[in-house]
C-alpha cells in the first residue's frame, strides 16, 4: 500500500491510498474555498451522563446532489470535486462539515472507490483489502492526535439510513471521549471478569460457536453470527477468532481473509428480501477499544452490520419503546435471521 498526503484548497488534509507503489498523486485542488468554519460544541447530559455534539453549521452540508455534481467523484475538466485526481483507489479527507473538529475530535470521509455507481459489495477482494488498510492506518494516526480517545470507522448505506451522498463512502470519527455504547460494553466486561474470571467477549463468541444455530459464516480467522439478543431485524456481528483490541492488532492472516468474509456478508444482505428488491440499507460499524480507558485489554474488536428493513417494503422504526426508553423490540427472531442469511449464501 502507498499512502500520499496532500491538502485541499481550504487546508483540509486529503490522503490517497493506492495498491501500487508507482502511483503519483500530484493533482492540485484549484477551487477558491474559504477556510472551514465550525460551531461544534459538546454538551454533557447530566441525567444520562452522556455527551451530545451540537453542530449547527452542518445544516448547510451538501444534500442529495445530482450524480454529475457528486463531490466524492474524481475531478474532471470543468467540474472540480473534493478529490482533485482524475481517478483513485481509496481517498480519505477531513469532512468539510464535521460533527467534531479541533479540540473536540476529528471527522473524516472515506471514499471506497472512484466508481460512483458501485457499492462496497461490488469491490474486489483487493479493493476491500485496501479499505481495511486505510481504516487501520487512520486508526493508528488518530491514536496519536491529542484528545482523541476512540476511533469509530463506519458506513451508512441507503437513503433510508439518512445517507445524503450516494457515492460509496463511509466515515471515521475520532471522539474526544469514550462513547456510551463502548462504555456499557466495558462495564459489562469488567463485571463478567469479576464474577467469572473470564473474558466476556471470548465467552460470547464461544457460545455462538458451540450452539451454531446463529452462526452465519465462519472462516479460519473470522466468525459472523446473529447475536442472541439482536436489536435489529437482521444484525450480524463479525469477530476475529483471535481477540484483539483494535484494527492495528490484526495479524496478516486475519487481514488476508477479511475481504472474502466481509464481501460475502454484504452480498447476502442484498439478497435477504429476494430478487427484485432494492439494495438493503445498512449500517456497518467497527467497534474498537478506547486508547486509554480501563479495560482496554479485555475489549474485543468487532464489526456490527445491521439493517433497519424488517421485511419487504417495511422499515423498523425506533418508536416509543426504543427511542423513549432504549428498550428494543425485534420482530425477527435471531435464529430465523441467521437461517435466512445462510440460505442466501453465494
Amino acid at each position: 500500500m502507498k499512502k500520499t498526503s496532500t491538502r485541499l484548497a481550504d487546508g483540509r488534509e486529503l490522503l490517497y491510498y493506492d495498491a501500487r507503489d508507482d502511483v503519483v498523486r500530484d493533482a492540485v485542488d484549484p477551487r477558491p474555498l474559504d477556510a472551514v468554519s465550525t460551531t461544534s460544541e459538546i454538551r454533557h447530559d447530566l441525567l444520562l451522563g452522556d455527551a451530545v455534539a451540537i453542530a449547527s453549521h452542518r445544516q448547510g452540508r451538501t444534500y442529495h446532489p445530482p450524480a454529475d455534481e457528486c463531490p466524492l467523484c474524481p475531478s474532471r475538466e470543468g467540474r472540480h470535486s473534493e478529490i482533485p485526481a482524475a481517478d483513485y483507489g481509496v481517498a480519505v479527507f477531513e469532512n468539510r462539515f464535521p460533527s467534531l473538529a479541533g479540540d473536540l475530535g476529528r471527522c473524516e470521509v472515506v471514499c471506497f472507490t472512484s466508481d460512483h455507481d458501485a457499492a462496497f459489495a461490488d469491490l474486489t477482494a483487493e479493493q476491500a483489502g485496501l479499505v481495511l488498510e486505510a481504516w487501520t492506518d487512520r486508526t493508528a494516526d488518530l491514536a496519536e492526535v491529542p484528545g482523541v480517545e476512540q476511533v469509530f470507522c463506519f458506513e451508512n448505506r441507503g437513503a433510508e439510513i439518512g445517507v445524503t451522498l450516494q457515492h460509496p463512502h463511509g466515515q471515521i470519527y475520532g471522539y474526544p471521549f469514550v462513547t456510551p455504547r463502548t462504555g456499557l460494553m466495558l462495564r459489562s466486561a469488567a463485571g463478567h471478569r469479576t464474577v467469572t474470571g473470564r473474558n466476556l467477549f471470548d465467552d460470547v463468541v464461544g457460545r455462538e460457536l458451540a450452539e451454531e444455530v446463529r452462526v452465519v459464516l465462519e472462516g479460519a480467522h473470522w466468525v459472523a453470527f446473529v447475536p442472541y439478543a439482536a436489536h435489529w431485524p437482521y444484525e450480524v456481528h463479525l469477530y476475529p477468532k483471535r481477540r484483539v483490541p483494535d484494527l492495528r492488532a490484526l495479524d496478516e492472516a486475519a487481514r488476508t481473509e477479511f475481504p472474502q468474509i466481509y464481501l460475502e456478508l454484504l452480498r447476502r444482505f442484498d439478497r435477504i428480501f429476494g430478487p427484485g428488491e432494492p439494495p438493503t440499507p445498512y449500517i456497518s460499524a467497527w467497534h474498537q477499544a478506547p486508547f486509554t480507558a480501563d479495560g482496554r485489554d479485555d475489549f474485543a474488536l468487532h464489526l456490527e452490520l445491521f439493517t433497519i428493513r424488517r421485511t419487504s417494503g417495511k422499515l423498523k422504526f425506533l418508536a416509543g419503546s426504543e427511542s423513549g426508553m432504549s428498550v428494543f423490540i425485534n420482530d425477527v427472531p435471531p435464529e430465523a435471521a441467521a437461517e435466512r442469511l445462510r440460505e442466501v449464501a453465494s
